[in-house]
């Protein structure tokens, strides 16, 4: 596994430092203790903790650790004895044998686009309901991505629904499930218009926010109507190479964001530019429909509306945006936590637009491709 390995103790033991490859990577006795890889600790069959980590002494500390092979032999002053495999502390750290680390803008296994490096994966929906490689592809390619494209799905109007079964739960709204996005007369909502739309994340106003829509097209004969798509990753890594300031103002301003109609009432918030706990890039949002933001202090308000006039001019430019017209039995399906997708607008005198959207969330989705990834290994290694 590697060149060359060495563990060092803190004075007190309460810290453990692993340098491999010239990598040093520290890890707390504690942590070590509680996430111990034996059947004392975690229960073989789920993983799940069998101590109370709570209880543990705060100060707990190690009395020995010696590298064996791949393995790092500890003994806790607890009395507690583990052989804690190296590969489960380098995916465990935060800085991994492929180069990414903390400071990294987005997390590992993202790849950014623009305009002219977008490359999305191109996947048969017979292939992806036949066969659990094909499906794992598609869903590392969205993963990548942010977004696949899907050939070959049936003409009728939940055609989508066997694909989406094979990875997570339909994710019911007000709408229903499956819902048709068409010009209708009495709109109860702007993508039910001809109007063109804005580059736009989907239904910030809920909690949680839906992770994936599925776009299917049935028909596309009208006079424009084109999809655009923007990466919001790389706008976002754009905007702070470019202007830090505002950048840093929208991943601390949290927007309210509000749907109300006869039957609904809707109301969340957040920043247009959400950070994890280790400063990476996890969510945009952008919904200009649906946006409320408060009556904040005017410099405030002014440093706001600033950055995110800079944001907006980045997510409908020629540099970011992807133009394409889905053909029918084509769908897209889009990370709404990354991308930002709209329309051209589109006249009903060449014929007739007629979509279906559906939600999918973001974990029965991670965990279909996760689990997909393990049992495709699994069954090579056993081959």
């Amino acid at each position: 596994m590697t060149t060359s390995a060495k563990a060092t103790l803190s004075a007190d033991g309460q810290r453990l430092t692993l340098d491999i490859d010239a990598r040093p990577r520290e890890f707390a006795a504690l942590w070590l203790r509680e996430r111990a890889p034996d059947a004392e600790t975690l229960d073989p069959l789920t993983g799940q903790r069998l101590i109370e980590a709570a209880e543990l002494p705060l100060d707990l500390a190690l009395e020995h650790a010696e590298l064996s092979e791949d393995a790092l032999a500890l003994r806790f002053s607890d009395g507690h004895r583990v052989h804690f495999p190296l590969s489960e502390l380098l995916d465990a750290s935060r800085q991994g044998l492929d180069g990414a680390d903390a400071a990294d803008l987005v997390a590992p296994g993202r790849v950014l686009w623009d305009a002219q490096r977008a490359k999305p994966q191109h996947t048969s929906f017979a292939a992806a309901i036949d066969d659990d490689a094909a499906l794992l592809e598609m869903l590392e390619g969205l993963h990548r991505d942010g977004f696949v494209v899907v050939s070959g799905v049936p003409a009728e109007e939940d055609g989508m629904q066997a694909l989406m079964e094979r990875v997570g739960p339909l994710r019911r709204t007000n709408w229903g499930g499956i819902a048709d996005v068409k010009s209708v007369a009495n709109a109860y909502d702007l993508t039910m218009t001809q109007r063109g739309l804005e580059p736009h994340t989907d239904n910030p106003y809920r909690d949680p926010i839906p992770g994936y829509i599925w776009l299917h097209c049935l028909t596309n004969a009208a006079d424009g109507g084109d999809s655009t798509l923007a990466d919001g990753y790389r706008a976002a890594q754009l905007l702070r190479e470019r202007d830090p300031a505002a950048f840093d103002c929208l991943t601390r301003v949290s927007p309210g964001f509000r749907y109300r109609d006869e039957t609904t009432w809707l109301e969340s918030e957040g920043p247009l530019i959400e950070l994890d706990n280790q400063g990476r890039i996890f969510r945009v949002r952008y919904s200009n429909r649906t946006e409320r933001v408060e009556a904040l202090p005017a410099e405030e308000l002014a440093r706001y509306y600033a950055a995110r006039q800079a944001f907006y001019q980045l997510i409908t430019s020629d540099e970011l945006t992807l133009n394409l017209k889905l053909d029918p039995g084509q769908m897209l399906i889009m990370d709404n936590y990354r991308l930002l997708h709209g329309r051209r607008a589109f006249e009903l005198a060449g014929g007739v637009r007629h979509l279906r959207q559906g939600y999918v969330d973001r974990d029965s989705t991670a965990s279909r491709r996760l689990v997909l990834r393990q049992q495709l290994a699994s069954k090579e290694e056993a081959a």
